[in-house]
């Protein structure tokens, strides 16, 4: 099975379980305020279905386009709406042929069909019979039930698996950097302090600090044991960014001391814990991570190997085998490490979902800032499934899973018509002052809404594959 299809299985398993969870949040809401349910589908189904079934009056299925799914509530004014539109296409057609006569009859026709939906009661097992307080949650559950699905995922990954991470305040030998980094200001063996003056704690935020931004950066760093300030302007961070710059940005700064020494080859060499190697058949050694592909372009082969042993500079000749090591152990940082018992885990995964949706709102709203280009960033489906792996990994799809549950929820909260962040509005609105928006107003918002949200995926897709063509 080839890396491609496993990110595909894994991406329509994701996408999968993000909208049955998403729709069912729908479904038991409005199921528990007596509303009726008609339809209950995971993707969409226009003209058929893939699969189908019925149970206690409400249709199961599974559609063939996988853009998401939905819960159909019952409305009692949709045999009215199906009329309007058969007499509207007879209209249209009447009006095309020039009967003018029918034309005019049939549009009387549709304006009293129109009539008759604004003023049809509503019936008691409808989502517009109810409570606007009844309909908000109903409305808001989906969006609710993706952020539990996150937390839930966190941390049961928590309890599982526990949590790793590389602290700053371990980095006592600074960082080693890309030539990118080193274009910004950044010399190898700086030791980040802080940005924008906020400290550095997890290292993994420095890449989001560094990227997610729309203004220029002060960082602080530890230069040689002294304090030195850099600015990094927001035009060059966005350039750099554009030019994928932040791969290997920075990595830790490690020392090529020998820690132990893990093969005989190379105790019978001479090398002995605490030798600090200085040069590779004469050419100087900055750190460890430069001396790597030194190593691995000698495999099977002896190298002259200079090191600092206290006072004296000792030449060693050392075998490397055919993996480009030679069997010893430098002194690089321990990732840290935490135990989550049940019940710890479940304020953890509260809080890493908080922090991910804190996040993906930053860079939402940093998107619709001109300067930032961020918006260029925007991917659809090609982009989500790449991020998958091309092998599969219980923590990596979870963890991806989760963020994708994170974006959901985000991403529907959006006041867009259509989206539940639309519904949401427009029922606060009638919570507040006491009175619905007019039929008028929800048709012209909710087109406008469509036609938006069918231009953002058109937008986000067609970068997908300019992408694949560059």
């Amino acid at each position: 099975m080839t890396g491609t299809i496993i990110q595909i299985l894994q991406f329509f398993a994701s996408l999968s379980l993000l909208v049955l969870i998403h729709e069912f949040g729908h479904f038991i809401t409005a199921r528990m305020f007596g509303i009726r349910v008609d339809k209950f589908y995971l993707f969409f189904n226009p003209w058929f279905s893939l699969f189908k079934f019925k149970r206690k009056g409400i249709e199961y299925g599974i559609g063939w386009i996988p853009l998401g799914g939905y819960v159909s509530l019952y409305d009692s004014r949709e045999k009215l709406m199906i009329e309007e539109e058969k007499i509207e296409n007879r209209r249209k057609e009447a009006a095309k042929q020039g009967l003018t006569a029918e034309a005019e009859a049939l549009a009387k026709q549709v304006e009293e069909l129109r009539e008759q939906q604004r003023t049809l009661p509503a019936e008691k097992d409808e989502l517009r019979g109810k409570p606007a307080w009844q309909r908000l949650i109903v409305m808001i559950a989906g969006v609710v039930m993706n952020a539990l699905l996150a937390v839930g995922i966190y941390a049961g990954m928590l309890f599982t698996w526990g949590e790793q991470y590389y602290h700053n305040d371990d980095m006592v030998n600074g960082y080693i950097f890309n030539d990118e980094a080193k274009a910004l200001g950044f010399v190898d063996g700086d030791r980040i302090v802080s940005i924008d003056g906020e400290a550095i704690g997890n290292v993994s935020e420095i890449n989001e600090r560094l990227l997610i931004v729309d203004h220029d950066l002060s960082v602080e760093l530890l230069r040689s044991g002294e304090s030195v300030t850099i600015t990094l302007p927001l035009e060059e961070l966005v350039a750099m960014r554009e030019r994928g710059g932040y791969k290997n940005f920075f990595g830790e700064y490690i020392p090529f001391v020998i820690r132990s020494v893990e093969r005989d080859t190379a105790t019978e060499a001479g090398i002995m814990p605490g030798d600090k190697v200085v040069a590779i058949n004469g050419t100087t050694v900055a750190d460890f991570i430069n001396a790597v592909p030194m190593l691995s372009a000698a495999k099977s082969t002896n190298v002259e190997i200079d090191v600092a042993r206290g006072e004296e500079i000792v030449t060693l000749s050392v075998p490397v085998d055919e993996n480009g090591t030679i069997g010893v152990r430098v002194n690089n940082v321990q990732p840290r490490s935490y135990e989550y018992s049940f019940w710890e885990s479940i304020p953890a995964g509260f809080r890493e979902a908080g922090n991910q949706i804190a996040s993906y709102w930053n860079q939402l709203v940093m998107m619709f800032n001109p300067d930032t280009k961020l918006y260029k960033e925007m991917g659809g489906f090609i982009a989500i499934g790449s991020i998958f792996p091309e092998v599969w990994s219980w923590p990596n799809f979870w963890s991806i899973t989760a963020l994708l549950s994170v974006i959901l929820a985000v991403m529907n909260l959006l006041p867009i018509p259509v989206l539940d962040g639309g519904h949401v509005i427009f029922t606060l609105w009638e919570l507040i002052t006491g009175h619905k928006p007019s039929e008028r107003f929800m048709v012209i918002a909710q087109n406008i809404g469509f036609y938006l949200l069918i231009a953002l995926m058109i937008y986000a897709n067609g970068s997908d594959i300019l992408r694949l063509f560059n």
